[in-house]
C-alpha cells in the first residue's frame, strides 16, 4: 500500500517503513507527526484519488531527526567589472519515517469542525458567516433582501462584504 501526501508544500510517494527528509516540521524529534493531506492511496490495486484530498485519510510519522539539506552555492560574477560574489546556503530539513498509513480514519479536525458547524448552521436556519469575502459577496448578490436579515453582524470588519450589504439595501 502507498499513498500520496502533501508535505511542506511537496508531494511524496510514501509508504509503510519509508524513511524521507522533508523541509523541517518541529524541533523535537520523536515527535509523531500526522499529514492529512492525502492525494491519492493505492491499496493492492484499489486506488483512491482525492478532489482535492482522501477524506478520511491520514499518514502518520515519526520525527527522527532535524538535519541541513546539501550546500547550495550561489555564485554571481560580472564579467571586466572585478566584482563577484560566493554565498551559500543549507536548506533545514527533518527526517521522517512512515508509520502507518489508515484510509478510513478519524479525518482531520478541521474537516469535522467544519461540518459540525455547517450542520449546526443548517438546523438553525442560518447561513453560516464563515466563508470568504468572495463567498460571502456572491451570496449577498443572488439572496433577496428579506433573506440576509442578520447575514452581515453589526461588528463586521470586511470591509468588501460591508460595501456590498450597503449597495443591497441601497438598491
Amino acid at each position: 500500500m502507498y499513498a500520496v501526501v502533501k508535505i511542506g508544500g511537496h508531494q511524496y510517494r510514501v509508504s509503510e517503513g519509508d524513511v524521507l527528509f522533508v523541509d523541517k516540521q518541529s524541533d523535537e524529534t520523536d515527535q509523531k507527526l500526522t499529514f492529512d493531506e492525502v492525494l491519492l492511496t493505492n491499496d493492492d490495486g484499489n486506488v483512491t484519488v482525492g478532489q482535492p484530498v482522501v477524506e478520511g485519510a491520514a499518514v502518520e510519522a515519526t520525527l527522527l531527526d532535524n538535519v541541513k539539506s546539501d550546500k547550495v552555492i550561489v555564485f554571481k560574477k560580472k564579467r571586466r567589472k572585478g566584482y563577484q560574489v560566493k554565498r551559500g546556503h543549507r536548506q533545514p530539513m527533518s527526517q521522517i519515517e512512515i508509520n502507518s498509513i489508515s484510509t478510513s480514519g478519524s479525518g482531520s479536525k478541521k474537516k469535522a469542525k467544519k461540518a459540525k458547524d455547517t450542520s449546526e448552521s443548517e438546523e438553525s436556519g442560518q447561513v453560516s458567516t464563515d466563508m470568504t469575502a468572495k463567498e460571502a459577496i456572491s451570496h449577498i448578490r443572488n439572496t433577496d433582501l428579506e433573506d440576509l436579515k442578520g447575514f452581515v453582524p453589526d461588528d463586521e470588519e470586511r470591509v468588501t462584504v460591508l460595501d456590498a450589504w450597503n449597495s443591497k439595501q441601497e438598491g
